[in-house]
């Protein structure tokens, strides 16, 4: 049987190859591809003041003005306002009946010219384009865009995000290498992410050494910054799909510890801190209202009250709940399957994360040789 990947076209008939161009890829998802994609804006806009950008071809969307919009695409485009259509920095949006029609009816030639035309906009009159990838270099394999194979259609060169440490992430860079050598396309660097402060040093010392054994460079090392993966209430609200039972001005309190309350109220009691948010069976009236009495015009209380199993108080109580200070939410599910989607929860930066937002242009731009990336290009 042929192969047809020899007949690939690898670059569409004129595309733009003048402006320069990087493409930021992953060892997994959520090795903070997009954390670092934000970051790099900023800073390579001190040395191109018109960066665009594009994710040809994303997996988690939005609908806007009929369109799918990749998530990654809206965070960027509200953030830097990047004067380009949403449609063109997101062109192929992975729906969950993507992979089966391309299979039945393969249209990679289609699919290769939109992802190219889309780049040509992005890139009009822009000094400089940054490409986000979506996971590892062999996602998109099933439909022929793999990162991998992407990259090699924009022209583009390289930059691998993984997470910190020494052995894994360098296995894991390795497996990426190959299917990017394996399309012609080369990497300038690695930066590794989300590593323990105390160790920045000895992981940069033996993380270099162990890239450069490979012939890779290492770009630069991030601490881990606790803040990024502490969701807010609203974004739980949003994932559990909950009520929300009273309207306080608190709906962006930041999470930092999860309790479920299974205990007596005295010992509930001991875990009305700030940042906790509480998880508790809908007719534990007691706690609401201990709640109530305790941390009623207390400037930091809970971060927030999850009601569980569907089980809305009574209308009394409701009349407390929408005195309090803090979130309360009522979900349908019972406190173990909520405790369990709290702890699997991916937490995204937000548009209006502002305080997140300029945390990862400081981290990104003090921590990255964005100096070294630009030179190789």
């Amino acid at each position: 049987m042929l192969d047809r990947r020899d007949a690939y076209p690898t670059t569409g008939h004129g595309m733009n190859t003048e402006t320069p161009r990087v493409f930021i890829a992953a060892t997994r998802q959520n090795d903070g591809k997009t954390t670092t994609s934000l970051g790099l804006v900023a800073a390579l806009q001190k040395f191109h003041p018109r960066v665009g950008y594009i994710k040809p071809v994303g997996q988690r969307f939005v609908e806007i003005d009929e369109q799918k919009i990749d998530e990654d695409t809206v965070l960027m485009d509200r953030v830097y306002q990047l004067n380009c259509p949403l449609v063109d920095m997101s062109p192929i949006a992975v729906e969950p009946d993507f992979t089966r029609k391309y299979l039945q009816s393969s249209n990679y030639d289609a699919l290769v010219k939109k992802i190219q035309k889309a780049f040509d906009r992005v890139a009009w009159e822009k000094d400089f384009v940054l490409c986000e990838g979506s996971g590892h270099a062999g996602v998109g394999s099933v439909f022929d865009l793999s990162n991998a194979r992407v990259a090699k259609l924009l022209e583009t060169k390289v930059v691998i995000v993984t997470q910190g440490g020494i052995g894994k992430p360098i296995d894991e860079v390795s497996l990426n290498q190959a299917l990017f050598e394996k399309e012609g396309v080369e990497i300038i660097g690695v930066i590794l992410n989300k590593v323990t402060p105390e160790k920045l040093d000895s992981v940069t010392e033996f993380a270099r050494r162990g890239l450069k054994r490979k012939g890779l460079e290492l770009l630069g090392v991030v601490p881990h910054q606790p803040i990024l993966t502490r969701p807010t209430m609203e974004l739980i609200q949003e994932e559990l799909g909950a009520e929300l039972l009273n309207r306080p001005d608190q709906i962006h309190n930041l999470v930092d510890d999860v309790v479920v309350g299974a205990m007596g109220l005295q010992n509930t009691l001991n875990t009305f801190k700030n940042g906790v948010l509480l998880i508790a069976s809908g007719d534990r009236e007691d706690i609401i209202l201990a709640a109530a009495t305790t941390l009623l015009g207390q400037a930091d209380g809970l971060a927030g009250i999850v009601l569980t199993g569907n089980l809305r108080p009574s209308s009394s109580v409701i009349k407390v709940i929408r005195e309090m200070p803090f979130p309360m939410l009522l979900a349908a599910e019972d406190s173990y399957l909520v405790a369990s989607k709290l702890h699997d929860l991916i937490v995204k930066t937000r548009p209006n994360e502002t305080q997140k937002i300029s945390l990862i242009r400081d981290v990104i731009a003090q921590h990255v040789d964005v100096n070294r990336i630009v030179k190789a290009l």
